[in-house]
């Protein structure tokens, strides 16, 4: 009896659940939009981004004014002395100066004439002794000196500065051609000069100095097939012929040579001969 009965209950209540599916299938369904709230306050400042690429460059700005003069800088090497200049217009006539004393001079005139006469006699030696016994030749401002003593280069610019003076220097027409034909009365072909190269330019030249250290400028005397050719480390001398034309030559070859000696001025505007040594 009491087994149909738990099957009529469980039938029951199997019927009761399987007709209530309406509370196993219900879902929240979404509300109505709301009202926009207040906007909230300014947050903080984010921190800086990477740096962008640069700009294009921009215009040239304005000139700026002009700044204010520098200090003096040091001063530079004197330069080489210049030529003289030309003389100047003549300037305005003194003051007429004080009546002078008179002088009772004829007892002098006798003694004045007599020593313009020894003054001469002095002239005539001093030329006899510098032309004769020693050959000198000289210009209005130089004495010359060929020296019979075969010596090197070196040895003969060291010679002439013992003696007071340098190698001759023919830096003029004039001069070149005295010093050739003192060359040629003394029975000589060529003697050593006070030219030398120094150094080669930027275009394989030679540049030449005098032995005074002064630059070789616009006279020269080359012969046609010296000048074609360059002074070589073994020639960088040059010797004087006496066509007077120069010409490289060895500086170890021993050979005569001419010294020159400037005029010393004396008081008064007198010139006098160079204390030489004997050649």
């Amino acid at each position: 009896m009491t087994g149909p009965l738990v099957i009529c209950v469980f039938a029951a209540v199997f019927n009761h659940v399987s007709a209530s599916t309406e509370v196993c299938t219900n879902t929240l369904l979404p509300g109505a939009k709301g009202d926009q709230g207040e906007i909230g306050d300014e947050g903080d400042q984010g921190k800086l981004g990477k740096d962008g690429p640069a700009g294009l460059p921009g215009e040239p700005g304005e000139m700026g004014l002009k700044g204010e003069m520098g200090h003096s800088g040091k001063i530079g090497p004197a330069g080489d002395k210049g030529d003289t200049g030309d003389a100047g217009l003549e300037g305005p006539s003194g003051f007429k100066g004080q009546t002078g004393t008179t002088c009772d001079c004829g007892r002098y005139r006798k003694v004045v004439g007599q020593l313009d006469i020894n003054v001469g006699k002095l002239r005539n030696a001093v030329k006899f002794v510098k032309n004769v016994i020693l050959g000198l030749k000289e210009t209005e401002e130089r004495y010359y000196l060929l020296v019979k003593e075969p010596k090197r280069f070196r040895e003969a610019s060291m010679n002439c500065k013992l003696r007071g003076g340098t190698l001759a220097m023919p830096k003029t027409s004039n001069t070149n051609q005295l010093m050739a034909n003192y060359v040629g009365e003394a029975g000589l072909t060529r003697v050593y000069v006070g030219v030398q190269a120094q150094s080669k330019d930027t275009d394989g030249t030679s540049s030449y100095v005098y032995a005074d250290s002064s630059p070789l400028q616009a006279f020269s005397s080359w012969s046609p097939e010296e000048e074609l050719l360059s002074a070589t480390p073994n020639s960088t001398c040059v010797e004087l012929l006496s066509t007077g034309s120069w010409a490289h030559v060895e500086c170890e070859v021993a050979m005569f040579f001419i010294c020159e000696f400037p005029k010393s001025r004396r008081r008064g505007g007198g010139r006098g001969a160079p204390a030489l040594a004997s050649s």
